[in-house]
C-alpha cells in the first residue's frame, strides 16, 4: 500500500515466553530459501545495508528488492515464533504477493488479502482474495500466524484494523505489524523528506520535480500515524500482548530507540510490533 524507501509497499534481542526463540538470525526456519552462510544476522550492520541498497534500486529491479524484504520478514516472523512450515498464515494487504510467495516456499499455507486490485500486479498468488482488512472473510481464529507489513499508516482507524488482525489469530497465535510512522524520515512515502514542510507543499513539490501527480494524499490514502500514541493504545487492548516493539530496520539498539519519548518518532523510522493473541 506504499511506496519508497523503507515500505514494502513504496530490527529486538531476545525472546520472551510462549516459546519464542531468543536468538535473532535470519533465516531460522527450516523452510528458508537461504543457506546458513548467507542469512544475515538482525540486527546487524549487514543486513540494514543490503536492504537498503535493494530499495535504492527498487524502481529498477522491483522483483530483486521485494523478494529480499519478504525473507527477511519471513525470517523475523520464524525468529519470534518458529517455522511457518504447516501454519496458516494470513498476509493482510500484501501487495502483488511477495510474502504470501515467501511464506509458501517454507511450507506455509499462506493467503493474500487484499483491498486494492491495482496493488496485484502481474500474476498474484492463487487463492489471492479482493478483501477490506477491516472485515476479512474469515472466521474467528483462522490464523496461526497474521502479517500486515506497511499497511497501518494507510488505514483511517489503525485500532479497528488491528482488532480484526487480533480476531483472526487464534489465540496464541503471532501477529506481525509494521509501518511507517509519519515522523519518520519516510512517513511521506514518495514525497519525504520534504513532508516536514507540510503535506501539500511537498506533493507539489513531487509533481513538479516527476511531471506526475503523488501516489499518496494525506488524509486519503496515507495518514499520520504516530509511535508513541499506537504504543499505549496497543498496551491499553486486551486482546494482545505485546512481544517486542522495535525499529524495523536498525542495525542496533533497536528496542532502545523505541523506549525515548520524542527520539523515537523521528530514529525509528519504521516500528515493527510483534504481538501474541491473548487467550480469549
Amino acid at each position: 500500500m506504499s511506496d519508497g524507501p523503507m515500505s514494502d509497499r513504496g530490527m529486538t534481542d531476545g525472546g520472551s515466553g510462549d516459546g519464542e526463540p531468543g536468538g535473532r538470525r535470519m533465516g531460522g526456519g527450516t523452510g528458508g530459501r537461504g543457506t546458513a552462510g548467507d542469512r544475515l544476522k538482525d540486527p546487524s550492520p549487514r543486513r540494514s545495508l543490503a536492504l537498503f541498497r535493494a530499495f535504492l534500486r527498487e524502481q529498477e529491479d522491483p522483483d530483486a528488492c521485494y523478494a529480499l524484504l519478504a525473507r527477511d520478514a519471513a525470517d523475523q516472523v520464524e525468529a519470534y515464533g518458529g517455522p511457518v512450515a504447516g501454519r496458516v498464515v494470513v498476509d493482510v494487504g500484501g501487495g502483488n504477493g511477495h510474502f504470501t510467495e515467501e511464506f509458501r516456499r517454507r511450507g506455509a499455507d499462506a493467503f493474500l488479502f487484499e483491498p486494492d486490485v491495482r496493488e496485484l500486479a502481474g500474476k498474484p498468488p492463487g487463492g489471492t482474495v479482493v478483501a477490506d482488512g477491516y472485515l476479512l472473510p474469515l472466521c474467528d481464529g483462522a490464523a496461526d500466524v497474521t502479517f500486515s507489513s506497511n499497511v497501518l499508516e494507510h488505514v483511517a482507524d489503525p485500532q479497528t484494523f488491528l482488532s480484526e488482525l487480533a480476531r483472526v489469530t487464534r489465540p496464541g497465535g503471532l501477529i506481525y505489524v509494521s509501518f511507517t510512522n509519519w515522523l519518520s524520515p519516510w512517513g511521506g512515502h514518495e514525497w519525504a523528506p520534504w513532508h516536514y514542510l507540510g503535506a501539500e507543499r511537498a506533493r507539489a513539490r513531487y509533481r513538479r520535480r516527476t511531471g506526475r501527480p503523488a501516489k499518496h494524499t494525506l488524509g486519503e490514502n496515507l495518514f499520520p500515524v504516530h509511535i508513541g500514541t499506537t504504543l499505549r493504545q496497543v498496551r491499553g487492548r486486551a486482546d494482545v500482548r505485546i512481544v517486542s516493539a522495535r525499529s524495523r530496520y536498525w542495525p542496533f539498539l533497536t528496542e532502545t530507540v523505541v523506549k525515548v519519548p520524542g527520539l523515537r518518532e523521528f530514529a525509528t523510522w519504521n516500528l515493527l510490533l510483534i504481538l501474541r493473541r491473548c487467550p480469549e
